[in-house]
């Protein structure tokens, strides 16, 4: 594999070679704890050549508040074919993508200046954190709505924005506040402002999938006469994705994951890949760390490379 000048004395767990087999763990997870920026590139392509030097430049500068992750799209094809199947867009490298807690939330292709690689990563570790006493407040506003006082959570969150509009764990904490609420309307509507520096982050994105699941959950089938009608007929995929549905409405998460991921795995193109889009859908809302999440995107990916 083409070395782009590493520095052999570096912190070994900071700049990686990336394999199918360790993306989930260097980038998906290791991004819970820290922003990893994955380098898809090819030995031929000559801006790879000079990109990746600045690119592993700019992280060693960042003393850890970054991670890095090389992935060759020649020796890694099938791993590049499934991510660009869920949307990253890898027809041409260098393409750089940022991950902040397991999802991508900013990119950039060909070989750019070192000033605005250093942007893109000061982007990321402020995606990442908070300062000024913010992250604190955030903590007790998470606290509040796990304890049910939905409104003083909703009023602490707002505060956080009145302080930092572009916090996109208040605005999604806020969003979250109105569902607890029954507010679906409300919740949507303050996403639909979101400043356009944190419209797509993982804390926005998470709150848009827990919207989608809130309607899908008013239109949810009764919960036995689905799981007859499944039991009745194992291959009626309609009735399986519908008792899905209810079964997560339900709240019984991990179930409705068992019934999706039991129906891509029977056929994975039905109703243009239903079960995967809505298996995303669930992943999204919930935290990168939860095991529901973690277990369900280890066995959908082994699914997909198959």
């Amino acid at each position: 594999m083409l070395e782009f000048g590493t520095d052999a004395a570096a912190p070994a767990d900071l700049i990686k070679d990336g394999t199918e087999a360790s993306f989930m763990a260097d980038v998906i997870e290791a991004s819970a704890e820290v922003p990893v920026i994955v380098d898809f590139w090819a030995t031929w392509c000559g801006p790879c050549k000079t990109l990746g030097p600045m690119l592993e430049k700019a992280v060693l500068e960042s003393k850890g508040r970054v991670k890095m992750v090389k992935i060759d799209v020649d020796a890694e094809q099938r791993l590049a074919g499934a991510l660009a199947q869920q949307g990253l867009p890898l027809q041409s490298i260098p393409t750089v993508v940022g991950f902040v807690e397991g999802r991508p939330v900013d990119m950039f292709q060909g070989a750019v200046p070192e000033s605005q690689i250093k942007d893109f990563i000061k982007k990321l570790t402020d995606m990442a954190g908070n300062d000024g006493g913010l992250g604190e407040a955030l903590e007790a506003a998470e606290e509040m709505l796990t304890q049910g006082a939905v409104a003083d959570a909703a009023q602490t969150f707002a505060a956080i924005l009145g302080e930092e509009p572009e916090n996109a764990a208040a605005m999604g904490g806020l969003a979250r506040s109105h569902l607890a609420m029954d507010q679906i309307d409300e919740a949507e509507a303050l996403l639909n402002t979101a400043p356009d520096a944190i419209f797509n982050a993982p804390e926005i994105e998470a709150a848009r999938a827990q919207i989608e699941l809130a309607r899908q959950a008013a239109g949810a089938g009764p919960l036995g006469e689905l799981e007859a009608a499944v039991a009745a007929n194992p291959d009626d995929h309609q009735a399986r994705f519908d008792y899905a549905l209810a079964l997560h409405a339900d709240g019984n998460i991990e179930d409705a994951v068992e019934q999706l991921l039991d129906l891509f795995k029977r056929d994975r193109e039905w109703n243009d890949a239903a079960a995967k889009t809505q298996l995303f859908t669930i992943f999204d809302a919930l935290t990168p760390q939860d095991p529901v999440a973690l277990n369900g995107r280890r066995r959908l990916s082994s699914m997909i490379f198959m």
